[in-house]
């Protein structure tokens, strides 16, 4: 994920075109593998395991690796194995930029070394990153009015980012930002998260985006806005809200949650209490929206009735 992240700093300072970055990150994303087919295809698993180990990965919040080890189809050795083939993406990307010369690899280290500087990052936390610590990363990039507001929406967008690389795009980064001014929703899906640490939770995207992510979810082919694809949308969102759930409660904060709701064509009116991502995927942008004080949040212009899900 690092890399996703990182290849788009290069891109905001001017050291690669857009043209170039896609190049790049497609020649890396054809060079990494993940853990299910190399388990295939050395042997250690079969297909039917790997889609269980997949449909488990819907219920909580564990690695591909993690989970296959506690369902006894891989041994703790043969998962290292494969993750040393998968560590340090961001060496992948740049291999990627200097075998199509767009940099040089001086000039990538220099960046990184920038980066680092910029985002005030310990030489651990930067390695942690570098690895492929995505709680790591997300709290980088987050700022917020105090250190319990930040662990509470790093919990939550670390598990966000996660989610999103498993069930809908692997080629993700995102930006965060207090939700101010006035934003319009072509598509609108929320849930309010209630009890002890309340959030409201919506996502927010134009057609292509939003049916890009209900195809993907769905695992079939949506064309046309309709019944499925918006209950696609919404049941991905209630299924991350729902391990968020299942985290929350395994560190004793025990939380529930409210039918999602869809709705078209929505102006938002932003305030200081909420936060919006804006989250880029390979498929186009969309907005996650956020606000730990519900009662608070931006209020909303319908254009079209909302339908409960």
């Amino acid at each position: 994920m690092f890399s996703q992240f990182f290849g788009h700093y290069l891109l905001n300072r001017g050291l690669i075109n857009a043209d170039q970055l896609k190049d790049a990150l497609e020649l890396q994303q054809s060079t990494h593998v993940k853990l299910g087919v190399l388990a295939v295809n050395e042997g250690f698993m079969t297909s039917s395991q790997v889609e269980a180990v997949h449909e488990k990965q819907k219920q909580v919040d564990k690695r591909f690796g993690e989970l296959a080890v506690e369902l006894g189809y891989l041994t703790e050795e043969q998962v290292e194995k494969m993750l040393s083939t998968q560590k340090h993406h961001h060496l992948q990307l740049a291999q990627a930029l200097v075998d199509r010369k767009y940099m040089t690899i001086d000039a990538f280290s220099q960046a990184l070394a920038t980066y680092k500087k910029e985002y005030g990052l310990s030489d651990e936390k930067f390695e942690a990153i570098k690895s492929g610590d995505i709680e790591a990363l997300v709290d980088s990039l987050l700022t917020v009015s105090s250190e319990e507001q930040k662990t509470y929406f790093t919990d939550y967008l670390s598990l966000f980012a996660k989610n999103m690389i498993r069930f809908i795009d692997g080629q993700l980064h995102f930006e965060i930002s207090p939700l101010k001014g006035v934003l319009e929703a072509e598509y609108y899906v929320s849930q309010e998260i209630t009890g002890e640490k309340p959030l409201y939770t919506a996502i927010a995207a134009g057609e292509k985006t939003f049916l890009a992510m209900a195809s993907a979810y769905a695992e079939e082919e949506l064309t046309e806005m309709d019944e499925l694809a918006a209950a696609s949308v919404s049941e991905f969102l209630n299924l991350h809200n729902g391990i968020f759930l299942v985290n929350m409660s395994n560190i004793g904060i025990e939380l529930e949650m409210k039918p999602q709701q869809f709705k078209e064509k929505v102006e938002i009116t932003g305030s200081d209490t909420s936060y919006v991502v804006t989250v880029y995927t390979s498929k186009g942008s969309f907005k996650l929206m956020l606000c730990d004080t519900p009662e608070k949040f931006p209020s909303l212009r319908e254009l079209t009735r909302s339908t409960e899900m």
